[in-house]
């Protein structure tokens, strides 16, 4: 049997850790803006959606973790970091019905959730969970269709965008779509990472991710423009600011296009897992000084 250790170190692989930044920094953002324009934030309601959001990445991950093998991928010639169920460290079992705990806790978390925030908000998290199994689970999983970008920019851009905002302030503003599109944008593109990376393996099982449909060429442009569009979304947002200011997300635009560069010359494969933690990296850094700005 496994020592505690490496049941710890299974799990960790499981949950991807690392990218939990990308269902967090939404509300972070948010709740700075609401705080910002509106002079009012919900504090509880922002803490219950930072937790619900947690929970609602994590179940997705373990979900896809769990069923990942079974449907073929994931396999030894994969080129990103090894999946727990995969590997044998973890039965698909445990991992699932810690992936569904997963979501049952965000349910709940929802129930208060809805209590602040009335329908729109049962069925933005209704929505999300669903969605969160769908990425990997059902007949039509989401992530064998080359819509898994846009579903990343609804969910974990405008959805956790707006959804925060909604809770904070009971409005929505031009402003709170704009930053939603922006953080949507930059985590699209890590996905996207992903897909170009395990391109081959992912066609060998029938996968029909965007890379796959848009070929080399098109790809390329399409990171390019989900790494650039924030930064284009920062001139209406600073405008509309009476307080606070969008510019010194600006400050990260040198390593975006140090990105891009790197991805339009990188082959498909394990060159590409730099490029997308580095991706990762540059969404965290574009939404805390994002957030920074419009306080300080």
């Amino acid at each position: 049997m496994a020592s505690p250790p490496m049941k710890l170190s299974s799990w960790m692989l499981a949950i991807r850790p690392r990218t939990l930044s990308l269902s967090t920094t939404p509300v972070v953002v948010e709740t700075a803006l609401a705080w910002v324009i509106d002079r009012q934030v919900h504090w509880l309601a922002a803490l219950a959606a930072l937790v619900g959001a947690i929970f609602i990445h994590v179940g997705t991950n373990l979900h896809n973790d769990a069923t990942g093998p079974k449907r073929g991928g994931d396999g030894p010639d994969r080129f990103g970091p090894k999946r727990a169920t995969a590997s044998g460290l973890l039965k698909e079992a445990v991992v699932n019905r810690a992936a569904f705990a997963c979501f049952a806790g965000a349910a709940l978390v929802g129930g208060y959730l809805i209590w602040v925030g009335g329908w729109p908000i049962f069925l933005l998290g209704s929505a999300s969970i669903v969605s969160g199994w769908a990425y990997n689970g059902g007949s039509f999983p989401i992530s064998y269709t080359p819509f898994g970008e846009i579903f990343v920019v609804l969910f974990f851009g405008l959805g956790a965008v707006c959804g925060t905002y909604w809770l904070c302030t009971a409005t929505l503003n031009s402003v709170a779509v704009e930053a939603g599109l922006a953080l949507g944008s930059l985590t699209a593109a890590v996905l996207l990472v992903n897909n170009r990376r395990d391109l081959e393996s992912d066609a060998r099982v029938g996968r029909r991710t965007l890379p796959i449909i848009a070929g080399p060429a098109v790809t390329k442009g399409i990171y390019a423009a989900l790494v650039l569009v924030p930064f284009g979304l920062l001139l209406p947002i600073g405008h509309t600011l009476s307080r606070g200011s969008a510019w010194p997300a600006f400050a990260v635009l040198p390593l975006a296009a140090l990105l891009i560069n790197r991805f339009v010359h990188e082959s498909p494969g394990c060159g590409q897992n730099q490029i997308l933690m580095q991706t990762v990296l540059l969404q965290t850094l574009f939404s805390l000084l994002l957030s920074a700005g419009l306080l300080l």
